[in-house]
Parts: C-alpha cells; structure tokens; sequence
C-alpha cells in the first residue's frame, strides 16, 4: 500500500509538471523578432553549442559572444539571449553591439522576458522577478512578494502567472494598460501567458483560450470555433502590435486575427509549425518539416533573395531549449541530434488541459466579481485516471513481491556483481583480495565463458535507464571477430595505439568507413585474472550500451566470440588528457594547441559535465571510481569526453549515503577518504577531478619527485596543494602556457580555487559536480571575454 501511495504522489506531481511553448512580442522562446530593424534571429539547431544567428535588412549575422543559450526575446530596437543554464545574459541592439546585463554563478535566471525597452526574468532560488532597462534604465521589478510561474512582456508593462494561485499580476510604468489587464483575468487560474503590445492571451486550467486588453484592431477577437475544436495546449501564441496568430489542431497550421486582415494568405496554407513569433507588424514560425523559419504580415518587407514563401536564409532553429533536466512528457524526435549530444529537448505535455466543449467565460463585468473558473470536468478527470494509475500500481506491486521472492529462491537478488579495474595506469586494490567476492560477502559461482556473457550481454542490450540522455542499448552493434580483424589489419602493431591491465587497444576503420577504437581484452590462463578482465568487459558493456552523453565516450559495438571479447569505441583523434600534458613531444612542442588557459579548464570543464551526467541525471547514479587523465579523451574537435568504465558502480540512491566498498582506483588520484576507510560516495570522483584540475594547472603527474626529499616519490596533491594556500599559484602554474592576465588570471585563480575544495580530505568538505560545472563554466566565460576579436562586452 505503501508503493502505490508513493507512486500516486509521483504521478500527481508529475502530472502538474508541464510546459506550454508560448511565443511572441515578449516571451522566451529559441525564435525572436527585433520588431524595430526587423531583424529575425534563432538558436541553431546540430552544433556544439547553440548560438544564435540573426537575419535582417543587412544580411545574416553570426552573434557574439559566441555560447550556448536556452532563450532568446525580443524588442523594438534589442534582443536579449539568456545562456544555458541562466547564470548570464546578454542583449544587442539594431547594429549587434553587445551588452553583458546579469552575470551571477549562484542567482540563475529563466523565463527572459523582452518588452518594448524593458527586460524582465525570473530568480531561480526565490522564484520573484527583477527587471532592467526600460524608460530611465529603471523598470520596476513587481512589488509584491510573490514567486512566479512563468513571465511575458508587452509595450511598457510586464504580467506573470502567480505560482501560489495560478492567478495573474501585471505591473507597468507608462499607462495602466497592466492593470486594466490584471483586473479583467480577475481569479481566473491560467496555465500559460503571452503579451503584444497592449494585450495579452493565454490558456485558463480548464483549457479556454482567454485575451484581454487593446482591441482597437479585433486582436482580441479570436475565432469562435478554436474554443470548439481546441487550440494545441503545448502549440504557440504570437502577439503583435494589433494582430494574434496561433497553432491549431489537428495539423499543427497557423490561424491569425487582428490587425485588418493584413496576415491572411498562401504563405502558411498547409505548412505545420513548431512555435510561432510575432513582431510588430509581422509574424514568423518554425516550421515542423526542415525548422526552417517562415515569416509572413503586412509588415514583413525583407528582401530574403529566396523563394515566394518567405523562409529566411537561416538555419536550422532547435524547437525547444537543449535541457539536462528529465523529460516528464518525453522527448523530442532526433533531440540528440539537435542538441549535439548536449542535452535533449523535452516534447511539451499535451494532457494536462481539458479542452472544454463551450465557449470561455466573459471576462468579468466592473459591476461583478470575476468568477472561478469551472473545475468539475478537470477533477473528475483527474480523479478517473488517479483510480486507473491505482489499480494498475497495485497489479505492478503484486508482480514485484512474486519477482521479489523468485531473487531470493533462486539467490540473484543479494549478489552485487564486483567492478573490476582495467586502466592504463598502476592501480591498487585494497580489502579482501579474492576478485569474485562482492561488497557484501557472497561468492560468484564458476561460469562458463561462452554461454554466460551472451545471455547477459543480451540482457545489457535490453535494459533501459531513465535519465536525460537516450538509451544505447539499440545503437550497440555486434561485430564478429573478423570484421575487427579485418579493420585493424590483423590487430598489427601499427595500429596499436594504447594499452593497459585489460588488454590492448587498436585503431581501425569498419567497411562502412568509421574509424574506430578497438579494446581487446588479452587472455590469460589464471583464472583470477580471467574473472577480473571478464566482469570488467561486463561493467563496460553494461553502462556504455545503456549511456549516451556529449562527455562520455560511445560505445560503437562488441564482440563475444569464444574466448575473445573485444570493445568497438567511437575514435578519438587527439588521444588523453595526460599525453598532452606529459608527454615530451608536448613539452617540446610550444605552440601545441592545449597551451592555453582556455583549452585547458574547457577540458576538465568537458569532462565535469560527463561527471555530472552520471552523477545527477543517471538513475540510479554512476560513481566512475577512476577519473584521471588518461581516462579523460578528446574527440577531432578537442571535445573532453570520460572514458573507461571498467571500475565503475551504481551508487546509492538517496543522495548523501555511501556504500561500503573494498577501495580501487589509481596511485595519485585515490580519494584518502575511500582508500583508509573504505566508505564510497560520489565526492570519490570529485577527489580525483581535483587531482586531474590540479594537473591541468601546473603540469605536474600525479606522483612526482619531491627535490627537497631526496628525490622520493610523493603525490602531487601533498607537494602543490600548501604552497597554492600560501599564495604561491603564480609560481607553480606550468611555464608552457604562458602566465595569465586580466580575466584569464581571474579565471585561473578560479579553477585552483575549486580544486582546493575538491582535494579536501574529507569528502563532506568537497563541492558537489554541480558546483564544480558551474565554477569551470564561469572560469571558461571569463578566459572567453579575451577572445572577441576587438568585441567589447560591458556590463550594465
């Protein structure tokens, strides 16, 4: 009774946890229109990072600073871009000369905001909202103390959706358009918001379609049969000056109203769209087939040197921003592919709104209080599906206690398979040493080589986990020991290019083309070590066929075949992290392109960001156990990326417990904490992180030799941290990169700062991932403000 309780708490939470993707004159989308220049601009879609690029009366334009953004808005003669993960944004007038307005690593912003001349967004850690610019530079932030669901933004004035009620509060500064606005919702609970430029529209919880404000130009007056055959509830608004177009059912094409019939047309006859943004005076939506962009309006006179319909020189715009957050409604079609590996884009729930059979209710008269809206449909719908998920959840908890009772028959359930080491570098193991005796006590039986790795590795390919990134098991492909053969020539010693405890590693290419990496692991008649390189062929194969992230090396495939087991890796052009910073051609080699300060915290700040997937958003988490230099690989466009899985373990569930757990790791890099007392928790992963940062600093190893000791071995940790905490960072940062200056001295004092903390010996004294990706995330903008190429970013 308990599970089904907890699951119904789940699923109501999980039920009011959605998104609707409204657009237009001021709201936050990956579309905006510079309404003033008529200048059109969007985050594209299949890159690294998702920049932004505009279009208008001069041609296309690619957008400094040159980061990743979550949103853009748009007003008369700016735009604004909030960068991903809303620590900063950034605003360009008509000629793109930019501004750095907000820029705060601990208040994060979402829902940017763009008005006339004014910029409004919500603080994540309180949920109010602060404004900025408009009339005097001084638009007022909402008086009252309230947090707020969502924002928009129209000609002097700025409303929100209340999170406390679902009500709506507006706030201006040159006429009382806002509060004519805010009286005529009344009490009416809305789901969604969007302004023009004097009236605003948005979707009640009982599904009506509701606007208020400026009618002058029947912008307020939409068609009777959208409340009847139901607008999309996750498809777009769009306001303008004196005109309203919206996304309908069933074929996701555009309605207009307003503005004298000035936006009926061809344009948009049978072309579905994504999301819709209005300017002024013209209108322009993403549309579903290329997401390309196609503008349309009385207003719309660029000269787009392309054909009839309208669709500007642009290319492809990502439909919803690139998240690391869970998906509760799924996610979008290719999202992996939109966001390059960097996230995914959530689709929008669709059944949270009922969409009523009758006309919405009038807005309320002065002379009447305005009225609730009608609950009864949504609740009673609510109610049946509660009653469905209950039974459904009681059935699922009988099956659970029979699979319960089969594990403890058959003995499967109190077994936790041991993760064996397989790096290129020494590794120690302490605790019991018999390689088949897992954490808990219980001895693995015997197995026979063949028949027992297929049946798992079948089950590997079958398994899901839940999490941001789309499951591998599918991509996974299996190759027969002769077409690896074949691809590495005979698995020659020329195209042997690395090599470690569990075996060597090849260079190949497929018959399809693709280079690849091949891990072969080397067979050994001890059957200790036979079991060891077997389970760590296992816990690779496992966690790599089911992960797929930017900063985590692909699995491309494997191979069982007799006694062979072999790994097929995505290839990695410009090796490890640790040849580039050990090996003497890089020492000799002066102007290699890793000697910088930028390249340099980009990597640890690349391979943090694969940390953090497994540590936050895999479910349950991975605790790697072995992150080093080695292990972190670069890609053909020096992308970091955290390799080499054969130690790694699903960590505990409720974040802050730990495991009991034989230690093993890396001389070096082991976390003390782990290694005396054989505790396992995430902050083990951290520790090493710090050596590796530390690393990247002064281009120490991780054991070095101490000269004032005679030449004995110490770990660099015990050599570089006391002098750094007596102020001596300048005189231990590695000579081949060159000393920092300005932002870029800034930024390095950042990074030595953050590895400090990751060092502690004490692990309750280290910082989360989280806070490691945003420090390194910060230290990379600030190396990134040297870059501009004569560009001058101030901030306001």
């Amino acid at each position: 009774m308990k599970i089904i309780t907890l699951l119904t708490v789940i699923f109501i939470t999980d039920f009011t946890l959605f998104t609707l993707l409204v657009n237009g004159y001021g709201s936050s989308s990956t579309l905006a229109i510079g309404h003033g220049s008529q200048t059109v601009c969007g985050i594209v879609a299949e890159e690294s990072r998702q920049r932004i690029q505009c279009f208008g009366r001069n041609g296309s334009v690619l957008i400094q600073p040159n980061f990743s953004y979550e949103g853009i808005s748009g007003g008369k003669d700016f735009f604004c871009g909030l960068s991903s993960g809303g620590s900063s944004f950034f605003c360009w007038d008509s000629v793109f000369s930019v501004k750095r307005v907000y820029f705060n690593t601990s208040v994060r912003l979402r829902d940017l905001s763009v008005g006339e001349d004014h910029v409004c967004a919500i603080r994540n850690d309180t949920g109010f909202v602060d404004c900025w610019r408009g009339q005097n530079g001084n638009f007022p932030s909402p008086v009252i103390p309230e947090k707020f669901q969502s924002l928009t933004s129209g000609n002097g004035f700025s409303c929100g959706i209340l999170s406390s009620n679902q009500t709506i509060h507006c706030w201006r500064i040159k006429n009382d358009i806002a509060f004519d606005i805010q009286n005529k919702f009344g009490n009416i609970s809305m789901l969604s918001l969007n302004a023009g430029d004097s009236h605003v529209c948005g979707f009640s919880t009982n599904g009506s379609l509701i606007c208020n404000g400026n009618n002058a130009s029947g912008q307020l007056d939409f068609p009777s049969s959208l409340n009847s055959t139901g607008v999309l509830e996750s498809s777009s608004l769009a306001l303008g000056l004196n005109h309203t177009c919206a996304i309908t059912k069933p074929n996701s094409s555009v309605v207009c109203w307003g503005g004298n019939g000035g936006f009926t047309g061809n344009v948009t006859q049978g072309v579905p769209f994504e999301s819709l943004v209005a300017g002024s005076d013209f209108t322009c939506g993403l549309t579903t087939a290329n997401l390309s962009v196609i503008c349309w309006g009385a207003g719309f006179s660029m000269n787009t040197t392309t054909n009839s319909s309208n669709g500007l020189p642009l290319p492809k715009i990502i439909p919803g921003p690139c998240t690391q957050s869970l998906c509760s409604c799924g996610v979008y079609p290719d999202s992996d592919t939109l966001c390059s590996g960097s996230g995914n884009i959530c689709r929008q729930c669709e059944s949270d709104i009922k969409t009523p059979s009758t006309p919405p209710p009038l807005p309320p008269s002065p002379s009447s209080p305005p009225q609730e809206p009608r609950r009864q449909t949504f609740w009673t719908a609510r109610n049946k599906g509660l009653l469905a998920f209950a039974i459904v959840g009681s059935v699922g908890t009988l099956l659970g206690i029979c699979t319960l009772i089969y594990c403890l028959r058959v003995g499967i359930c109190c077994c936790r398979q041991k993760k064996i080491h397989n790096s290129v570098q020494p590794t120690i193991t302490r605790g019991n040493s018999n390689p088949t005796q897992s954490g808990s006590g219980s001895l693995t039986p015997p197995f026979s080589r063949s028949s027992t790795i297929r049946r798992q590795t079948s089950l590997a390919m079958r398994r899901q986990r839940s999490g941001t990134s789309s499951i591998r098991g599918d991509r996974a492909q299996e190759f027969s020991l002769s077409d690896l053969a074949l691809a590495t020539n005979q698995f020659s010693l020329e195209n042997k290019i690395g090599g470690g405890s569990f075996g060597l590693v090849y260079k190949g290419k497929l018959s399809d083309g693709r280079k690849v990496a091949i891990k072969r692991v080397e067979n050994s008649s001890k059957l200790k070590k036979l079991q060891e390189k077997e389970s760590a062929f296992q816990t690779e194969l496992e966690f790599l066929s089911r992960l797929h992230h930017k900063h985590l090396v692909g699995l491309v495939g494997f191979c069982v075949e007799k006694d062979e087991r072999l790994l097929v890796y995505e290839y990695m052009k410009n090796g490890a992290l640790y040849d580039h910073l050990h090996s003497m051609s890089n020492v000799e080699k002066s102007s290699s392109i890793f000697n910088s300060w930028k390249m340099r915290i980009k990597v640890v700040l690349d391979a943090a960001r694969g940390i953090e997937y497994l540590h936050v958003y895999a479910v349950p988490p991975i605790i790697h156990r072995d992150i080093k230099s080695s292990n972190i690989l670069l890609d053909a466009t020096w992308t970091g990326k955290v390799s080499d899985f054969g130690l790694s373990l699903m960590g505990p569930e409720v974040e802050g417990e730990s495991m009991s757990m034989k230690a093993a790791g890396t001389v070096g890099y082991m976390d003390p904490e782990y290694y005396s007392l054989n505790v396992l928790t995430p902050k083990t992963d951290i520790y090493c992180l710090g050596v590796v940062l530390l690393e990247v600093l002064t281009g120490k190893r991780a054991i070095l030799k101490d000269e004032d000791d005679g030449g004995n071995l110490i770990r660099m940790v015990e050599f570089v941290v006391p002098k750094i905490a007596n102020g001596e960072l300048w005189d231990l940062l590695d000579v081949r990169v060159g000393k920092p200056e300005g932002n870029e001295a800034e930024a390095v004092e950042l990074a030595a700062y953050t590895a400090l903390r990751c060092v502690s010996v004490e692990g309750k004294d280290r910082p989360t991932i989280s806070d490691i990706v945003a420090n390194l995330d910060r230290a990379l903008l600030l190396c990134e403000e040297m870059d501009f190429d004569g560009i001058t970013i101030v901030s306001e």
